[in-house]
């Protein structure tokens, strides 16, 4: 598919995002601010399966992980000791002309092709010379790159200064690991376990952009899996197991999905090994959706000797002692909601009309069932409430009187509500009502006092 044709593909995306209540522009009354996206109504209940589905599958299902909500705001310590304060930052550099600022290595990867995440400063500068690499907004000269840290400063108490800096926090790991001896013990875990965390993150990106695939704010959805030093590597590729299986079930192509392993340039400090989970998104490019790194005892020996607490495992049996080892997989939410939405979305000819899809797994839809009664007489009506009301119990659903059948079907096919129901005049006489399906679009009648079973098979299977 041509590049032209993606980059459409994404504008009638956002444009059916913001129609029919799944993502906003964020502040829109006041001109929208720094690339911030609300999830609307739909968005919401889709963001809240796919982090359900996650939870379940990793959490609720197991034996050996465990949940934890720690807090945004931290001891600025906790960031001293996890390195972010050194080593957080992104290679910044400014158009001399119009005072625009860009990462430097993703100018490098639009001009050049590749990846040049992790390159030193020097090396970054030097190859954006050398290759005449310009502003893409004036065609002004780069500055020299420098450094920038993607961390957000807040201040606590009320009064600001040197020592009421903090900072929101950039990831969801660190809160896991200074806790990691409280939750072993008080759960009395044993190695190998893992502690699982879903909650936002802030990251003060020079360049956003591509909808809500980098914005400032966004929600994790990590583990840390804590394992005897020595067996990180099989936990490892377990682990990239059970997340391609996890994208699969959220309805994503395998054919757009691939691995990509960090080379040792890029790889992070606190990383030995590093792959990247990439979805290829309709703007023609790899995006990260998930990555798995093998954090070694980097985390707990660096919060150990700041905070002088030791944050070791005792063996119950041997009561050897040691640091665990920990292989880190971190899901993005917006990122995988995205991925849905784009690898979903697709456009039909039916009897010469154009037909807007979503292709949602009944899994991920908002809208499980919609329920029309044909026209909004006090009959139909009275039939097709207590229906609605009966299958709302078990699914979300919408009742929607509002336009002509086709518009309805319409309507609901760009949310992608799996199965609607039209309740209609001869439902007076045979008591039963059309339920249509949504990707195939063939209708079925049932009686009224099946319906729910019927939708029980189609569901909850």
């Amino acid at each position: 598919m041509a590049q032209n044709n993606e980059s459409e593909i994404l504008r009638k995306l956002k444009s059916l995002c913001k129609r029919r209540g799944i993502i906003f522009p964020g502040s829109e009354i006041y001109q929208g601010f720094a690339n911030q996206w609300d999830l609307g109504p739909l968005g919401t209940e889709m963001a809240r399966n796919i982090r359900t589905m996650w939870w379940d599958r990793f959490v609720q299902d197991r034996e050996a992980i465990v949940g934890l909500d720690s807090a945004i705001i931290v001891n600025p310590k906790v960031w001293q000791a996890s390195g972010h304060v050194e080593n957080f930052n992104d290679p910044l550099v400014d158009c001399k002309d119009c005072r625009e600022r860009f990462r430097g290595d993703y100018l490098l990867a639009e001009e050049l092709g590749g990846n040049f995440d992790g390159l030193p400063l020097e090396h970054i500068s030097k190859l954006i010379a050398e290759n005449n690499v310009c502003c893409p907004n004036c065609g002004g000269q780069l500055s020299q790159a420098r450094k920038f840290n993607c961390m957000f400063k807040t201040h606590v108490g009320p009064v600001e200064g040197a020592g009421s800096e903090a900072y929101l926090r950039p990831e969801t790991a660190q809160g896991i690991f200074y806790n990691f001896a409280l939750v072993q013990q008080s759960m009395r875990l044993r190695i190998p376990f893992g502690i699982a965390q879903v909650g936002k993150a802030f990251r003060n990106e020079i360049t956003t952009g591509n909808f809500v695939f980098r914005p400032r704010e966004f929600e994790q959805m990590e583990i840390e899996y804590f394992c005897r030093p020595g067996t990180d590597r099989e936990h490892f590729e377990r682990w990239q197991e059970e997340a391609w299986e996890y994208y699969i079930s959220l309805g994503l192509s395998a054919e757009k999905l691939r691995w990509r392993q960090h080379g040792k340039e890029e790889l992070s400090h606190y990383s030995n090994r590093t792959v990247d989970l990439e979805y290829l998104f309709p703007w023609g490019k790899w995006g990260e959706l998930e990555g798995i790194a093998s954090r070694t005892d980097y985390d707990l020996k660096q919060h150990a000797a700041l905070s002088g607490q030791k944050l070791e495992y005792e063996d119950p049996q041997t009561r050897e002692r040691y640091v665990p080892y920990v292989v880190e997989p971190s899901f993005g939410l917006n990122r995988a909601l995205l991925a849905i939405l784009c690898d979903a979305y697709r456009e039909e000819e039916v009897r010469g009309e154009k037909r807007v899809v979503l292709g949602l797994k009944t899994e991920v839809a908002a809208c499980k069932v919609a329920v029309f009664p044909l026209s909004k007489k006090d009959k139909l009506v009275a039939v097709s409430k207590p229906l609605f009301d009966d299958i709302r119990k078990r699914w979300p659903a919408i009742p929607d009187t509002i336009g002509s059948i086709g518009k309805r079907y319409r309507r609901h096919d760009e949310i992608g509500t799996p199965y609607c129901i039209t309740v209609d005049f001869e439902t007076l006489d045979d008591n039963a009502a059309t339920v249509r399906n949504r990707d195939s679009m063939q209708q079925d009648r049932v009686s009224l006092d099946r319906m729910v079973g019927y939708l029980e098979d189609k569901l909850d299977r």
